[in-house]
């Protein structure tokens, strides 16, 4: 296993522990009163034990029987139904949504190739409220939740007509801006707010003459873009301008900068193949926005929905050698989930069941595209990445549909 692969592992490792922890806040109340909770909770496990494992095995054979009475039919369950899939217009999507494809097929489902269906967020979500599109695996949230304020031609909006399914990856997508090490190093900087600040940082990032930082952005309409410009005016950033095109093509000017030792900041996420190519801590590190504030629901530009564009309370655990100090990514971990049709759902009490199941390993893809980014880049790779994945997690892909099949036979 080469340095890039081990790296993204151990960065994963970290994302998924601290990512947890977040998510842990919101329930926490104070420390007396949980110690005193959990004691409590203690006992009364402690003397219940018996009888919860007693009831446990008894669930735990029902389920068991019921996917044994069903299992002879997984294949045919979804026979003579047409599944419309997409996907997100960003390869780092392709994989998992090949995955989902695959697994419904092994249910007798006919799916549509999501490659034929790739689309914006913006258009994504229309398209799954007016039923030309019935899901897609490629919703990150909150920020998406700006897309399902959208009006329909009817007056309904999109949240209406499309639910969010919980699993996938929650928390797995830690996102914020890189910027080239050697540069942080001489320069001594620590925020994007210095860069902001400082004329002779900011001039450094300067590439087009006009006095302002340019930093590398999002592709319009990929929900980010909209979030930058927001944090842009939020934090009363007058001296940094966004750069707004294709993403890859963008990358590679980024990497090309960083390898030179030239400065540049442009935005990422995980999982990616990206981080194996900017390497957080050797060419790179995750740059602080602004370590005093993130942008909260006050949508300063307007946008429709803008007031999802909150990133409280922001990703803060990287530690000095991977993240400027002190470390504020001014972006909230995404929960990166399924969207699906509420009419496709409910007309499919089966997938309904499945979706919530489906939790792969986010290590795990995150490996698949690396092994995609050093491809031919052809839709038969993705296909066949997709199927050797599935080919070694098969017991797991079938206890997804074995207990979706048991619930609702």
């Amino acid at each position: 296993m080469n340095k890039s692969m081990k790296l993204l592992i151990a960065l994963l490792a970290v994302f998924g522990l601290v990512a947890a922890a977040c998510g842990d806040d919101d329930s926490t109340t104070d420390a007396g009163t949980d110690d005193a909770a959990a004691d409590d909770a203690a006992d009364d496990a402690a003397d219940d034990a018996a009888a919860d494992d007693a009831a446990d095995d008894a669930a735990d054979d029902a389920v068991d029987d019921a996917a044994d009475d069903t299992s002879m039919d997984i294949s045919s369950i979804g026979a003579g139904v047409d599944v419309t899939m997409g996907r997100a217009n960003w390869a780092s999507g392709y994989v998992q949504a090949e995955i989902y494809k695959q697994t419904l097929e092994q249910a007798g489902y006919t799916v549509a190739s999501p490659s034929l269906l790739e689309l914006d967020p913006s258009a994504g979500y229309l398209a799954m409220a007016e039923g030309s599109m019935d899901f897609w695996t490629n919703s990150w949230y909150p920020g998406h939740l700006s897309w399902h304020a959208a009006e329909l031609t009817d007056g309904s909006l999109v949240a209406d007509h499309v639910s969010i399914v919980d699993g996938l990856f929650a928390g797995a997508g830690v996102q914020g801006f890189l910027i080239t090490k050697s540069v942080v190093e001489e320069n001594g900087i620590t925020s994007m707010q210095q860069i902001n600040d400082d004329p002779a940082i900011r001039e450094l990032f300067d590439s087009d003459g006009n006095g302002k930082a340019n930093i590398f952005g999002c592709p319009e309409s990929w929900t980010c873009d909209n979030i930058i410009s927001n944090q842009i005016t939020y934090y009363g950033w007058d001296n940094i301008e966004q750069t707004i095109a294709g993403y890859d093509a963008m990358f590679a000017q980024a990497t090309d900068l960083a390898n030179a030792g030239e400065p540049m900041a442009i935005y990422t996420w995980t999982p990616s193949a990206y981080v194996t190519t900017l390497i957080p801590g050797d060419n790179v590190m995750w740059l602080t926005m602004n370590a005093d504030d993130i942008l909260d629901d006050s949508n300063p530009n307007g946008d429709e929905g803008g007031e999802f564009h909150d990133q409280r309370p922001g990703f803060d655990g990287f530690g000095a050698d991977f993240c400027t100090q002190p470390c504020q990514l001014g972006w909230k971990p995404a929960d990166i989930q399924v969207t699906a049709s509420n009419d496709f759902l409910a007309a499919n009490p089966f997938l309904e069941a499945l979706f919530p199941l489906m939790r792969p390993s986010v290590i795990d893809i995150s490996i698949l595209q690396v092994e995609q980014a050093n491809g031919d880049g052809s839709e038969a790779e993705v296909e066949s990445i997709a199927a050797g994945w599935i080919a070694d997690n098969q017991d797991l892909v079938s206890s997804w549909l074995e207990e979706a099949a048991a619930a609702v036979s």
